[in-house]
């Protein structure tokens, strides 16, 4: 693993890091902030999953999330969204698929199947890394995020029960099976097969028998991308009809940006720290 960054940051330490990734077969990158308690034994570990054209810093720099996470005494983990440099034609072509836009999926078809495993990464390789490396405690780990990220959060912790003691979202993309950032995203890396699909879509998840500790959920009423991408009401009603906790909250005048995210970040941390205490 190589450093390639760190700062001071609120009594704790921001770095930035890369390392021979086994998954993706590729270097990978991630962020990690150390709060000042980790200096004294490890600290619970939360995962931020970043959302379409983002990378490893942009939450760290852009959410202000740091000054919460050293009052709570919790390590902020932000991997990549993605593989980078993997020379696949026309992964650089479109903003919303390929590099940038891993959707937290291992992929199975062709030419996307062999680096984009960002599933495995996240919930497999990443946790030995940070283990190995840095003072935290993996065994007591949350997952959130946003957009794309929070579709990550959501289908990750469903899809690997007990691994995440909390879990959230903002804005996040919850039926991508039944909109078009998820159509492109599935057809690309899954192929047709939309029974593969499902399986990556909160909403089916939740409604097959999926369960999850008590969601919370933060939309802004101002975002450009609600209706025609996002979708909430769905897992709304999915929730409702399986007995899923869900807290939904909507906000009016916010739109999907990081201005969103800055004003409810410190509220994500608190609904996190209340579990990884335990």
């Amino acid at each position: 693993m190589k450093t390639l960054e760190e700062h001071a940051c609120f009594g704790g330490t921001q770095g930035f890091h890369e390392h021979a990734s086994d998954t993706i077969g590729l270097p990978m990158r991630f962020g990690v902030y150390l709060p000042p308690q980790a200096a004294r034994g490890p600290v619970p570990v939360l995962y931020y999953l970043a959302g379409l054209t983002c990378n490893e810093q942009t939450f760290a720099i852009k959410a202000g999330a740091q000054q919460h996470a050293a009052r709570l005494g919790i390590a902020l983990v932000t991997p990549d969204t993605s593989p980078r440099g993997t020379g696949v034609e026309g992964a650089d072509q479109d903003w919303d698929f390929g590099h940038g836009a891993g959707f937290y999926l291992d992929a199975t078809a062709q030419p996307y199947a062999r680096h984009w495993r960002m599933e495995s990464y996240v919930a497999r390789e990443l946790p030995q890394v940070l283990q190995r490396h840095f003072a935290v405690d993996t065994a007591r780990a949350g997952i959130f995020g946003h957009s794309m990220g929070g579709h990550g959060a959501l289908t990750l912790a469903l899809r690997h029960p007990g691994r995440y003691r909390s879990v959230s979202a903002l804005a996040p993309i919850c039926a991508p099976s039944e909109v078009p950032w998820g159509h492109k995203a599935f057809t690309g890396y899954l192929g047709g097969h939309r029974e593969a699909w499902s399986t990556h879509d909160a909403v089916q998840l939740v409604r097959r028998g999926a369960r999850v500790p008590p969601l919370l959920v933060d939309q802004g009423l101002a975002d450009t991308f609600l209706a025609a991408q996002l979708r909430p009401e769905r897992l709304e009603e999915a929730c409702a009809a399986a007995g899923q906790p869900l807290t939904l909250r909507r906000h009016a005048g916010y739109d999907h940006g990081y201005f969103f995210v800055a004003s409810f970040v410190a509220d994500h941390l608190a609904h996190h720290a209340e579990a990884l205490a335990a």
